[in-house]
């Protein structure tokens, strides 16, 4: 019989433990920082207390219409203040906030508003078209809530029963709203960009969002009172979960409707932005824009990039902008980034091409994560840290998914063996740091041998004229597969494809050398992640190069 001398009388009470949860980040900042900024919009401007109020407004409001816990509130909208304040007020009445991908089709759109159930759905004027065809298809009673942003003069119409203002205003700025009864209880649905089939629920839980929010403050060493530009969709992981990171340092969320290199850098040197996120699409695009839209910016810019590895040139390139950059990497299965190429001060001596090396790993757990991994699907078996032996990267820890919503089959392979299966395969090197060497489904097996795509194309982006680049498998009837190059150069730069060979070659063994190039722009996600699976179809088709 067991006999724990702290257990005997030392009970968990209201005193002496809380969920822990996301929202309280909002209410700190509103009583500590009131008037500080947390809303720059066009000629919107919003401090704490402000914000707070809103958030509480629409709680009020949606609880004064059953909405309650558990219930799903889909949200269809760019990065705009009212997607901030759908972060905090939905989940404050216990609701399960579902950020929908604003360039989905109406019939995905459809699946995932009946697969999650949504009650009600906020609808951006710009997708007014898409979603009015959209909810038509939804079986259950849905509201939908027009939001009308002040900044967009574009086509589009009110669709809904209600605006968003009116909706605020009924509700009440002093709601008392209540932490989650436990934190294991849901905040956020979020769809995976699945290539075939339905996409699957990602559900998220209040201490899962409360450690990556902390997380992602400790990797980046993020200040008080930070400026974060919203490059990010807020729809993708919840933009990795920076609307509570924000909060959580009483910073500035400047908004950005869309992705665009001039505004952002007019926006960075205007609102002496301290942060941003995006993917590597999005880094490339402000490393190639014209020099005089660069000019100006003399402060200290902290870029964070996940996906692909950036390549040499894109870390030259921030260098050269004055930006530095975090890589970080993750999955929608783990709230965005969950581990992160952790920089060593020694590296800062090393010339271009090794910094480029090191920084192109994945790295190490986030500070919050229990931990990451490599090891072997079938035997479990951690892989030796020889930087060679090949495994398939796993994470455990609070920065997890509660799990697939209505998918327990999904959710106990996903889980196998007490890990969650990224299905990337990696090797782990003799400091720990994970460097992904490709999914499983984009190794190229060429007679026998294996290879990374991730390597060919790490290899086609030190060409100076190449701006992204994606390697798949080409059917060959000798060898099996061969490694198919497709290309988007940059704008006026010019290659042939023999020249992108013969730089291949300089660089690589001759089996992992391209032997089909395609120039054209690259089939990519509205997170800017490339669409492999669209170049696979392709692939056949490309002819071939004698090598």
């Amino acid at each position: 019989m067991s006999n724990d001398i702290y257990e005997e009388g030392l009970n968990k009470t209201a005193a002496n433990f809380a969920a822990l949860t996301p929202l309280s980040f909002i209410e700190r900042a509103a009583s500590v920082y009131p008037t500080l900024p947390a809303i720059s919009h066009g000629a919107v401007r919003r401090d704490w207390a402000q914000t707070y109020a809103r958030t509480r407004r629409l709680a009020s409001a949606l609880s004064a219409r059953g909405i309650g816990v558990g219930d799903t509130v889909a949200a269809m909208l760019p990065n705009i203040p009212e997607m901030i304040e759908a972060h905090f007020g939905i989940p404050m009445i216990g609701a399960v906030l579902n950020t929908l991908n604003t360039r989905l089709d109406a019939n995905t759109l459809a699946f995932m508003l009946n697969h999650g159930e949504a009650k009600v759905v906020l609808v951006d004027r710009e997708f007014s078209t898409v979603m009015r065809e959209a909810v038509a298809r939804v079986d259950q009673p849905i509201l939908v809530i027009d939001v009308d942003d002040s900044e967009y003069a574009g086509p589009g119409e009110r669709i809904g029963e209600l605006d968003y203002e009116a909706l605020l205003a009924s509700g009440d700025p002093a709601f008392e709203w209540a932490p989650p009864s436990d934190e294991w209880n849901a905040i956020c649905l979020n769809y995976t960009s699945g290539t075939t089939g339905h996409p699957k629920g990602v559900v998220y839980h209040h201490r899962g969002a409360y450690t990556n929010a902390v997380s992602n403050i400790l990797e980046w060493d993020m200040p008080k009172h930070a400026v974060y530009l919203w490059t990010l969709p807020m729809f993708h992981c919840n933009g990795w979960c920076f609307p509570w990171t924000v909060a959580a340092r009483a910073g500035v969320n400047v908004c950005l409707r869309k992705v665009d290199a001039k505004t952002i850098f007019d926006l960075i040197r205007r609102e002496r932005v301290t942060h941003y996120c995006g993917a590597p699409i999005v880094q490339n695009l402000l490393v190639n824009a014209p020099d005089e839209m660069k000019a100006g910016i003399t402060h200290r810019v902290h870029a964070m990039v996940a996906g692909a590895a950036p390549p040499a040139a894109m870390i030259e390139g921030m260098e050269r902008l004055g930006f530095e950059l975090t890589h970080v990497y993750g999955l929608t299965e783990v709230y965005g980034p969950a581990a992160v190429c952790a920089q060593q001060a020694q590296w800062s001596t090393l010339d271009i091409g090794e910094r480029a090396r090191l920084n192109a790993r994945q790295g190490v757990r986030y500070h919050l994560q229990d931990a990451v991994t490599v090891r072997d699907p079938l035997t479990m078996q951690q892989v030796p840290a020889d930087g060679e032996t090949i495994g398939e990267i796993m994470f455990r820890g609070n920065i997890m998914m509660k799990g697939y919503l209505k998918n327990p089959d999904a959710t106990q392979e996903a889980f196998r063996g007490g890990w969650f299966h990224t299905g990337d395969l990696a090797v782990a090197n003799p400091d720990g740091y994970v460097r992904i060497k490709d999914r499983s489904k984009d190794i190229i097996i060429s007679g026998g041998e294996n290879i990374s795509s991730i390597e060919i194309e790490d290899v086609l982006y030190r060409h100076p004229a190449v701006l992204a680049a994606a390697v798949v498998a080409k059917p060959d009837l000798r060898w099996g597969e061969t490694p198919c190059a497709f290309v988007e150069l940059k704008a006026g730069a010019t290659v042939s494809a023999a020249e992108l060979v013969a730089h291949c070659k300089a660089h690589l063994a001759s089996f992992k050398v391209p032997r089909a190039v395609e120039f054209c722009e690259l089939p990519k996600t509205s997170t800017g992640k490339i669409q492999k699976f669209e170049l696979r179809k392709r692939a056949g088709s490309v002819a071939a190069i004698d090598v």
